[in-house]
């Protein structure tokens, strides 16, 4: 019910069970935990993709699994002091990794509950025209778990968080563009293409200075200024290792009146 394949330097990881909307069960969370953690670890993988098939991105954790398996052991096992992974393992799988490399969510049709939770957990969203959010598990009593709370705040503000936070209403394509929860809107039925696009242009960059700049940016939530402005100067080894071969690049004419094609 979890693919994941190779294109080259990015890997697509698609969670394919579109006859419950693609709805991740305990089984699938933790299939997609152990995808990403493949490609995280494979030196040759730069950039990955998470979507969904059949028109649809997540509709959450699969309801019908929580009243009949979720029982003192799943919490156990995914309490973040208790569990037996370490990281351990969100209850929609992956939710609770940091990866060293990027991961772009793909998004048709709904990204809700815990398949938001999935989108928040990527870096970046590309959502088709149709697609939509929404704190869904808001009506059958379910928090969030994997992220929500944290994650969603830091993207689209407070006041932002809480109206969709405490409402559960549907976020379309257009207002999550508007409020910082996509980063981009494509055609329907164009989300795994523009997503691939956007990968691969991530993937031409010098890797080790965009996943220096990339931590930097996570990492300076939990510090203050002095700390986080410390942890960014870490980069200077990117710096070291790329930074210098691409500014005798610059000097050599690559680059100029915006021209960033073969450099």
């Amino acid at each position: 019910m979890i693919q994941h394949e190779n294109r080259g330097a990015i890997s697509i990881v698609t969670i394919n069970r579109p006859q419950a909307r693609n709805a991740v069960n305990p089984k699938m969370a933790t299939a997609l935990y152990n995808a990403f953690a493949v490609f995280d670890n494979d030196d040759a993988q730069k950039v990955a993709i998470l979507t969904g098939s059949g028109g649809a991105f997540c509709a959450g954790f699969d309801l019908k699994a929580a009243a009949g398996s979720v029982d003192e052991e799943w919490f156990a096992a995914h309490d973040l002091e208790t569990g037996s992974k370490d990281p351990c393992e969100g209850p929609m799988g992956p939710t609770r990794l940091l990866l060293s490399k990027p991961v772009i969510a793909a998004i048709a049709g709904p990204a809700v509950a815990g398949g938001m939770e999935l989108a928040l957990w990527c870096d970046m969203r590309v959502m088709e025209q149709s697609a939509y959010m929404g704190v869904y598990c808001r009506r059958w009593g379910v928090p969030l778990i994997d992220g929500g709370t944290v994650r969603l705040p830091r993207l689209v503000g407070h006041g932002h968080a809480m109206d969709l936070i405490l409402t559960g209403r549907q976020v379309t394509a257009d207002e999550a563009m508007r409020i910082g929860l996509a980063s981009r809107i494509c055609a329907d039925g164009t989300a795994l293409e523009s997503a691939l696009s956007l990968a691969e242009e991530l993937a031409a960059f010098p890797q080790a200075c965009m996943r220096a700049d990339r931590l930097s940016a996570i990492e300076q939530w939990s510090l203050d200024g002095k700390q986080a402005l410390a942890n960014e100067w870490r980069s200077a080894d990117a710096f070291r290792k790329e930074g210098v071969s691409g500014a005798a690049r610059f000097a050599s004419g690559k680059g100029r009146s915006g021209d960033f094609e073969n450099i």
